[in-house]
């Protein structure tokens, strides 16, 4: 007999009658002891003895026991004894829909190509369901299908080879990964399903160049910036998955980039490696190239500019310069033009000008960078004949940077100064008697001039002197302003005279002064003194009378003499040489008078002769003798 239950029944389910279903009595169960046997000893299906029923003895699981096979069933023996009889019991187990389809894996990954082509196939493992018919698997969905579609393939043992077919081209720059869901559906009541989720990694094929951040990168860096100064930092990015293996290189870089500027091939950062000099260079543009494994590049421009630091002081450049200016220079003069330059820029290159104060000279600006140095008074080459003017130049920096020039400038002389004497007027003595071409005297003149402006030459203004050419009597060394005596002096004929010397200048026109020169002869002791009274002659001789009762002290007479020179050469003094009676007779010695010093006796002689010297005082002195014979008488016949 066979019966066909569903599995999964509980225990003690009715399966079959088989008193009913065998027409076997209810008596014969008991008394016949049925039994159920099985071959492999499992029971499944248990006897009632009593009314003769079949029951599930264990839980049956279809797949438990038949696994994949559609059709399962449990086979059994039901013996009898007393007569021994045996039946063959088979009961069918109908599969229910008791289990889900099962993925092997809860994730699904997979690594395709982006360059994956159009129809390619990629298989899927399939989902397992336990149960048979229409209870196991029965169909797959796939979602989304933007790139890939399903395609379910039944197999000769009736399972389903699972595959995605790509139908849309893959791009991993526009999308990385993709999500799908597949989903298994059985076919039973209700409908059990599985999923399992697909995450497509898309494959990145170098089919995208280096991307730089900027098509241009604009920044500064500093003159003189320190080596291994980061200047800026390019980065390009790739669409590839390799963009982290992007270099970065020059591109047609000039060698002087080179010595200035490293990239580092890494990072991208620019940093300087040698003297930046913002003079030589204001800016650079600097071409990059990024370029990844594939050899796939990309390019950009690194534009640098140099920021100026007060780096350079001013260059003064003299264009033009007159080292010598004439003293009569008109104010406004031009002496120097000058240019001045700082290499720096913008307030660094700024110029103040400016030179000593105190000075007669000033800068005026004629141009951009251009200064003219002028005259900005009256010079005077005879008060300063030259200057050392200092031109400063100051730039705008901060701190500031300055630089000097020296100009020496000579005041060229201008004939404005006539020969001045050392003094108003010239006193000089000469001793008469001179020999001729006796220096008398000196004179000096000094011209503030200079050069053949101040070459003074000395000149006598002609005249007379004494009837006679003044030049008889004096002359004057042009050059050295000695003036001699041509020929010898008589004091007694000239006793001074006045002159005047001019003094010239080798200017053109020459400039002269004159001084006067007053020349006073000095006397020398050249003339004897002259007895005036008492005339000396050859005839008779004359005699003084002196009465006999001459009184002491009479006056007997009086030695008159001059002596011609002056001075103490004409001062004359009187000496009693000789007398018959030296003590009857004196002279005064200042006055030449001739007096009695006692009274006259009879016992004097009648006839007295006395000798009167007459001296002077010069040196050696010179001296005059007279004779004067006194008679002593009362009268005049005595005297005869």
């Amino acid at each position: 007999i066979r019966y066909s239950i569903p599995e999964e029944m509980s225990v003690g389910s009715f399966v079959g009658n088989i008193l009913t279903d065998l027409g076997i009595e209810p008596k014969r169960l008991i008394s016949g002891k049925a039994r159920v046997f099985t071959a492999d000893s499992s029971e499944y299906i248990g006897l009632d003895k009593e009314n003769g029923h079949l029951i599930v003895k264990n839980k049956i699981d279809r797949e438990e026991l038949c696994g994949e096979m559609s059709a399962c069933s449990v086979s059994f023996d039901v013996i009898l004894e007393n007569p021994m009889e045996l039946y063959r019991v088979t009961v069918d187990i109908q599969d229910i829909n008791d289990n889900s389809p099962v993925f092997p894996k809860s994730r699904i990954e997979k690594e395709i190509s982006e360059l994956a082509v159009l129809g390619a196939r990629f298989p899927l493992e399939s989902a397992i369901d336990p149960d048979v018919g229409v209870n196991t698997l029965q169909k797959y969905t796939l979602q989304p299908t933007d790139h890939f579609k399903l395609n379910v393939q039944n197999r000769d043992d009736g399972s389903k080879n699972v595959e995605m077919v790509l139908h849309s081209p893959l791009d991993r720059e526009k999308k990385k990964h993709h999500n799908l869901i597949l989903t298994a559906f059985d076919g039973g009541k209700p409908q059990r399903s599985a999923t399992v989720q697909i995450n497509i990694i898309v494959l990145d094929v170098n089919d995208n160049p280096p991307v730089f951040s900027q098509s241009s990168y604009k920044t500064s860096v500093v003159e003189n910036a320190p080596k291994s100064t980061i200047v800026t930092k390019v980065s390009a990015t790739d669409a590839d998955e390799s963009s982290h293996g992007i270099q970065y290189y020059f591109e047609h870089a000039t060698s002087m980039v080179k010595t200035l500027f490293f990239i580092d091939a890494d990072s991208g950062e620019l940093k300087v490696i040698g003297d930046i000099d913002y003079e030589k260079h204001k800016q650079f543009k600097i071409k990059v190239e990024a370029k990844d494994h594939g050899g796939l590049t990309d390019s950009s421009e690194i534009i640098i500019d140099v920021i100026d630091v007060n780096d350079n002081t001013p260059k003064i450049t003299v264009m033009s310069f007159s080292s010598a200016v004439s003293e009569d220079a008109a104010p406004g003069t031009v002496i120097a033009m000058i240019n001045i330059q700082d290499l720096d820029s913008g307030d660094n290159s700024k110029i103040t000008c400016s030179i000593d104060m105190n000075s007669p000279f000033k800068i005026i600006s004629s141009l951009t960078n251009y200064y003219n140095l002028v005259t900005d008074s009256d010079l005077d080459r005879e008060q300063t004949a030259e200057y050392n003017i200092t031109i400063t130049a100051v730039d705008g920096g901060n701190p500031p940077l300055s630089s000097k020039e020296i100009l020496n400038l000579k005041i060229s002389d201008v004939n404005d100064h006539a020969p001045q004497f050392e003094q108003e007027s010239y006193n000089a003595f000469i001793a008469e008697n001179n020999p001729p071409s006796t220096t008398i005297l000196t004179v000096k003149a000094v011209d503030m001039d200079w050069g053949q402006n101040a070459k003074v030459s000395y000149f006598l203004i002609g005249g007379d002197l004494n009837g006679a050419p003044l030049a008889s009597y004096i002359s004057i060394n042009s050059e050295s302003g000695v003036i001699y005596a041509e020929k010898a002096f008589d004091y007694e004929q000239l006793k001074s005279f006045k002159m005047q010397v001019k003094a010239q200048d080798g200017g053109s026109p020459p400039l002269s002064s004159n001084v006067t020169v007053n020349i006073a002869i000095q006397d020398q002791n050249d003339n004897a003194p002259q007895v005036l009274y008492p005339v000396q002659t050859g005839a008779s001789v004359v005699a003084e009378i002196v009465p006999r009762a001459a009184d002491v002290g009479y006056l007997v007479t009086k030695v008159v003499a001059v002596d011609v020179d002056s001075g103490q050469n004409a001062w004359l003094s009187y000496k009693l040489q000789k007398a018959t009676d030296r003590a009857l007779f004196e002279v005064g010695l200042q006055n030449g008078e001739v007096r009695t010093v006692r009274q006259v006796t009879d016992k004097d002689a009648v006839k007295q002769k006395l000798t009167v010297v007459v001296e002077d005082n010069g040196q050696p002195s010179r001296s005059a003798v007279v004779s004067i014979n006194v008679a002593v008488a009362d009268s005049f016949p005595e005297v005869l």
